[in-house]
């Protein structure tokens, strides 16, 4: 059990990065996994629910990366076709 947290001085309206005292909780939950009975991966190893959600991320990046570069050659290519159209239509007028 953690030791109650000692009150500090009030720091409203103040912002300063690292100022002041840790969060008690951090030291706590560092490297725990809470899983709700609401959860769809309820009754299953962590280990396992962490594997699939990682292979599901790694699969959606994978996805998303393809389409990144389809989108960018269909850029690519409507730039091409711009340019040589608006080319060949100022060499014509």
């Amino acid at each position: 059990m953690l030791p109650p947290r000692r009150p500090g001085p009030d720091r409203s309206g103040v912002f300063k990065l690292g100022a002041g005292p840790r969060p008690a909780f951090v030291d706590a939950v560092l490297l725990t996994v809470y899983v709700s009975p609401a959860d769809p991966f309820w009754g299953y190893p962590p280990w396992l629910a962490v594997l699939g959600l990682t292979l599901a991320v790694a699969l959606a990046v994978w996805i998303l990366g393809k389409l990144l570069k389809w989108a960018l050659w269909l850029l690519l290519i409507a730039i091409l076709a711009g340019g040589f159209t608006t080319a060949l239509w100022l060499l014509l007028q």
